[in-house]
């Protein structure tokens, strides 16, 4: 699109529009200038009476070339939202310089709420569902066969939090911790943000998943990682697995919970009965996920397999071997991805997990990723 007075691009869209703030900049290897940076700021609304949205994404125009974007405001309590870029590498790499070769990339930024109480947690946890939505949704509209996918931001959430363990759960790895060989258990090795509150965390994260990685259901592992908050939430009520069984029975005299029962202890976990909580239509495919034979009731068995004690992970991980393994046409199919060179975050100290008092830049750590493009097979395709 090409705005009405010139070449400029239109950057109007349904739900608002992008405003230039500041200079171009010029981006320089050592002494030589190799490219120009120009840095545009969403705002909702129309102009000139447009709300801004604190979000912005800067793109280096002599790297990449906008093929299209797409906005998404997750309309719930906090005024958050994400866009969608799909670029290509504007100069090819050199191991990629082939006509069968895809150069294209899928690239999120947003800035997840606040959790200012534990009943925002599932507002986080939905907002993140709705941008890996977007993206299926963006990839099945336009046939789009497997790409790197890189999600940044500020997610408001640590390495023990609940979106963590959903994206990992997709096959998204931390570029930070994966550079620095950090398990998923290593959450105090670093921080990138002091909040209002003055507490230090690790709340900055630049995601990676690349084509070569099994794609596993979204709707089931947004299953599981509600299933996983639920369950986080009645051992944090000390109970323990016989007693949360009991908890969802309520007072029904049978070995089994019934939907109208599920729904109860919903409510009084407070995921539901509000405007930031599970929809209707949302609760009732939680259920389905737990009732695996369809009878209308969750057994015991039922109970520890869906929602206490699930096997997700270990599914996922056999799937992939064995998609791995599968010799077919379409795993075989080239693509680019990208291997993790480094990743720096400053200042120094939050490396080690101190946040210097000296430091009055920003509230938050500059986080830097370093990528790398690899030939791979692509995985297979979304369904």
């Amino acid at each position: 699109m090409k705005h009405h007075n010139g070449n400029r691009k239109d950057r109007a869209t349904k739900a608002g529009f992008w405003k230039s703030t500041g200079k171009d900049r010029e981006i320089k290897s050592g002494a030589t200038v190799i490219g120009m940076k120009k840095t545009l700021v969403f705002h909702t609304g129309r102009t000139p009476n447009g709300k801004g949205t604190c979000l912005l994404t800067a793109v280096h125009k002599d790297n990449f070339k906008v093929l299209n974007y797409r906005e998404l405001l997750f309309n719930d309590c906090g005024d958050r939202v994400a866009q969608l870029l799909h670029v290509e590498l504007a100069a090819p790499f050199a191991q990629c310089r082939t006509n069968d070769i895809r150069q294209e990339i899928l690239i999120v930024n947003t800035h997840l709420l606040f959790p200012h109480d534990s009943s925002l947690c599932i507002v986080r946890l939905h907002q993140v569902y709705k941008i890996l939505q977007c993206v299926e949704s963006y990839q099945k509209e336009n046939k789009l066969n497997p790409m790197p996918i890189i999600l940044c931001g500020d997610w408001n959430g640590s390495k023990r939090g609940h979106v963590y363990k959903f994206l990992r759960s997709l096959g998204f790895e931390s570029s930070y911790d994966t550079a620095h060989q950090y398990t998923d258990a290593d959450a105090h090795k670093w921080v990138s943000h002091r909040n209002h509150r003055g507490n230090i965390c690790g709340v900055d994260f630049i995601w990676l998943l690349n084509p070569n990685r099994y794609r596993k259901l979204l709707q089931a592992s947004w299953s599981e990682a509600v299933f996983g908050m639920f369950k986080y939430l009645l051992r944090r009520a000390s109970l323990t697995e016989n007693d949360a069984f009991a908890f969802l029975k309520a007072d029904h005299h049978g070995d089994y919970i019934t939907y109208s029962g599920f729904c109860e202890a919903l409510r009084h976990l407070n995921l539901v009965g509000h405007c930031n909580g599970l929809s209707v239509e949302e609760s009732k495919e939680l259920w389905d996920q737990a009732d695996r034979d369809g009878n209308g009731v969750v057994d015991l068995a039922e109970f520890q397999q869906r929602i206490w004690n699930p096997a997700g992970s270990e599914q996922r991980d056999e799937i992939s071997n064995e998609v791995r393994d599968d010799g077919s046409k379409e795993i075989q199919e080239q693509t680019i991805g990208f291997s993790i060179k480094n990743a720096v975050l400053f200042p120094p100290e939050v490396e080690k997990g101190r946040w210097p008092e000296d430091y009055s830049l920003s509230d938050h750590a500059r986080l830097t990723v370093v990528f790398s493009p690899i030939r791979m097979p692509c995985s297979q395709s979304l369904s």
